[in-house]
């Protein structure tokens, strides 16, 4: 297939995205779908096993604007999720007892106005509360700069971003300067506890490929992130998590730009993996997008394949035993899940 080329703003336009997704074929001109593979090994239609995390993406709002966000987030978002909705999703959670997680997203979470008092209050339902921090937002403003002792706490569990352990490849990738104050904020969360043995308080690191192609090994990377950090800046953490970067919003634009669109979805499709499909994310979690209305995961979220039963679910209109029976949305973007060692938002899955 020939190249598809960017034309226009039209990234952030979720139909045009899945024509593009979807207009992929191999080099025979023949179009391989992500049923075609689940088919042969029982996983289709693709079911949920459990409804164990809640995922909940507060707004769309960032300090920073990564190359390789799937959100598109941003300064310029207004995006943001309102505290009836909040109170919404505090109901479904009370209700439900197989949701033992609750992982809030962005964006940066943080800059939701209602965002402590969400922690706060998902915190006395005893449930575990995940925060996606990108690490900057702590030294964006004075009102952050408390935010390592509010996470410590609430024993809030820190998933955050770090593409690498030097300047120049993160800094390329997140912005001028971010590697810098990713490091502050990393010794700062360190200072109140965060990655130190015994503590109890867990902070995760994640990284994403700055290019097309798929991430190394996650324990051989996370290895070489321990001793760096170590080494260098008396950094400790818990484990690194390796995502894929799927073919979606700013990443998507990228691969076109760049005329690696067709070369990274065969590299996805040959990477095919049966053991990660049997473990992808969606299987477990139910996206919630910053308007109130559920996803089978974040990325269908961005592509704004909602699910439906009747019309589109609504926190509003939650129904947990649908839910559990539904078939799984899936497309051709599916294949960044189950490649190689596979993706979710908790790394590899295989």
């Amino acid at each position: 297939m020939k190249s598809l080329k960017a034309s226009g703003n039209k990234f952030s336009d979720e139909h045009y995205q899945l024509e593009v997704i979807e207009s992929h074929r191999n080099e025979d001109g023949e179009f391989v779908s992500f049923q075609s593979k689940l088919e042969p090994i029982g996983l289709f239609p693709l079911k949920p096993t459990e409804i164990e995390i809640f995922q909940i993406n507060v707004g769309k709002m960032c300090n920073q604007t990564c190359k390789h966000c799937h959100v598109d987030a941003g300064p310029d978002r207004k995006e943001i999720m309102t505290k009836e909705t909040m109170k919404q999703c505090l109901q479904i959670i009370y209700e439900n007892d197989s949701i033992h997680t609750v992982d809030l997203t962005g964006g940066a979470p943080e800059m939701n106005p209602e965002f402590r008092w969400f922690v706060e209050e998902i915190t006395k339902l005893g449930k575990n509360v995940i925060v996606r921090c990108n690490l900057t937002i702590i030294l964006a403003n004075k009102k952050y700069y408390d935010l390592p002792e509010f996470f410590k706490a609430h024993n809030i569990e820190v998933v955050s971003s770090l593409p690498y352990f030097n300047a120049a490849r993160t800094d390329s990738q997140r912005g001028n300067g971010v590697f810098e104050k990713s490091i502050k904020a990393l010794q700062m969360l360190n200072d109140v506890g965060y990655g130190k043995e015994g503590s109890g308080l867990t902070l995760n690191l994640v990284y994403n490929p700055a290019g097309a192609f798929l991430p190394s090994d996650q324990m051989t990377l996370q290895s070489e992130f321990k001793k760096q950090l170590s080494d260098k800046y008396n950094i400790v953490f818990n484990e690194l998590f390796t995502i894929t970067n799927l073919p979606v919003s700013r990443f998507l634009e990228y691969l076109i730009r760049t005329e690696n669109y067709d070369e990274y979805m065969e590299n996805l499709i040959a990477a095919f993996n049966p053991s990660a499909a049997e473990n992808v994310m969606c299987r477990n979690t139910i996206s919630v997008g910053w308007d109130g209305y559920l996803y089978d995961c974040d990325f269908n979220q961005m592509l704004d394949l909602k699910i439906e039963n009747g019309k589109a679910m609504h926190v509003s209109n939650y129904n947990a035993d649908f839910l559990k029976k539904r078939n799984i949305i899936i497309n051709e973007h599916c294949f960044g899940c189950t490649a190689g060692a596979g993706s979710s938002c908790g790394g590899a899955t295989a």
